[in-house]
């Protein structure tokens, strides 16, 4: 039976043209920053070296939940989160769930997993930023693919930190950060203080991309 008649069919059964309904599209929230919006119920990868920005950008995505009274976990790979410096930022420490990890990529990847089932979260941040590449990369595809799935059709933001992108097609929303220009106190070729960067946050995804300024202090 060919596919023409088919279609037919299925149009005479249900009285009607039949229509493809595409995936309504994620809610937004926002960042702090203006025009990039982290979705709902899917998978984002923050990425960039150290001092890119990253961390200040992911410090303002805390900050908006806790705004909002969403209680978030953070998820420490690298035992690097500092409380005081995001408490500086804005960042509600008594919504925010700390989880160390000992520098274990696949406990963090397991911690996740359990957050995002058990629920309850707005926001759940897994923290790679500090994992040497190698061991990133040897989180398998199937593992992410496990965890874009956890998270569909949940309210929860879920995201990661990360020098490069590791999850790949498997991220709704990748967002790279790359360092433009240094802010310095003191006279030149005595003593200098850094003070900010110019950070641009390029960001990637199905449908739309945009490419925000901010600034991050030197913390």
């Amino acid at each position: 039976m060919g596919a023409a008649v088919l279609h037919k069919q299925f149009e005479s059964i249900l009285g009607g043209p039949l229509s493809w309904q595409s995936r309504p599209e994620p809610e937004g929230v926002p960042s702090g920053i203006p025009a990039l919006e982290f979705p709902r119920g899917c998978l984002t990868e923050i990425v960039g070296p150290a001092s890119s920005g990253r961390t200040t950008l992911l410090f303002s995505l805390l900050a908006q939940a806790a705004a909002r009274q969403e209680i978030c976990a953070f998820i420490d790979a690298a035992d690097s989160f500092s409380p005081h410096s995001a408490a500086a930022a804005g960042v509600d420490l008594a919504r925010l769930l700390w989880v160390r990890c000992g520098h274990n990529a696949e406990h963090a990847l397991k911690a996740a997993d359990l957050l995002i089932q058990g629920g309850g979260f707005g926001l759940v941040v897994m923290d790679l930023g500090d994992t040497p590449a190698a061991s990133a990369r040897r989180i398998s595809l199937t593992s992410w693919f496990r965890l874009r799935r956890a998270v569909e059709h949940t309210p929860t933001v879920l995201v990661t930190l990360a020098r490069e992108s590791n999850a790949r097609t498997c991220a709704s929303l990748v967002v790279e950060c790359t360092r433009r220009a240094d802010t310095w106190s003191g006279a030149p070729g005595v003593s200098r203080l850094l003070r900010s960067s110019q950070v641009n946050a390029q960001s990637t995804q199905r449908r739309k991309s945009c490419s925000p300024v901010f600034t991050a202090p030197a913390i």
